[in-house]
């Protein structure tokens, strides 16, 4: 793993390297959303240790001085693409809850497997840089302003079809929906098993989340 200078440590000691300031205004929102997908693209391709300030300010075609303006080092574009990431999640969870199903609860967690699924699919080189070589750049959970709606509104799914569920406490509950459909949908895509199909991967992390729902199959 690189050494990572002026920010946290593996161990999640210390700040995180965060940016400079938000931009307000439309035409600066565009110029740092281009800084972070050149960002991405970069670490996608070179790691952490090929990515400098420099060679994103290139791919983003903007001037380093506009880089640092926004971002005083790599490490806080990294902060950034973490933050994004859990925005995009938070996003795709709510539209898919905001949708009716049918099947109920079945076919809501099935939804929200799959669009998290889709969502990891479109940059799996990123996410694997992000999350298995710098989780400790991820802001703690109960400061994150996306995973604390994301976990209000799966709290909210389980609370409308309570009479299903086989569990009491709805906060462990929800808990444990989020950390495990995380675990199973990095597993499938940063390092997904060869030997079985996307699809069959996909309904059997929809099984697993409702057999500890519900206690059935």
């Amino acid at each position: 793993m690189a050494r990572i200078e002026n920010s946290r440590s593996p161990a999640g000691a210390g700040p995180l390297p965060l940016p400079r300031k938000v931009p307000r205004q439309a035409r600066s929102q565009a110029m740092v959303e281009a800084i972070l997908e050149a960002t991405a693209r970069v670490l996608a391709e070179r790691g952490y240790a090929g990515t400098n300030t420099n060679v994103v300010a290139e791919r983003a075609g903007v001037s380093v001085g506009s880089v640092y303006q926004y971002f005083p080092n790599k490490d806080s574009l990294v902060t950034a693409l973490h933050a994004r990431h859990g925005t995009q999640m938070y996003a795709a969870i709510a539209a898919v809850l905001a949708a009716a199903r049918p099947d109920g609860l079945y076919g809501h967690v099935q939804a929200m497997v799959r669009a998290l699924l889709a969502a990891h699919r479109v940059a799996p080189e990123l996410h694997r840089v992000l999350e298995k070589e710098f989780p400790f750049f991820d802001a703690p959970r109960e400061q994150s302003a996306a995973d604390g709606g994301i976990f209000r509104q799966v709290r909210q799914l389980l609370e409308t079809h309570r009479t299903e569920l086989a569990l009491d406490d709805l906060d462990l509950a929800t808990w444990m929906v989020l950390q495990t459909m995380e675990s199973l949908v990095h597993a499938a895509v940063i390092e997904p098993p060869a030997m079985f199909r996307p699809e069959a991967v996909e309904v059997a992390i929809g099984q697993v989340l409702m057999r500890y729902l519900t206690g059935r199959g």
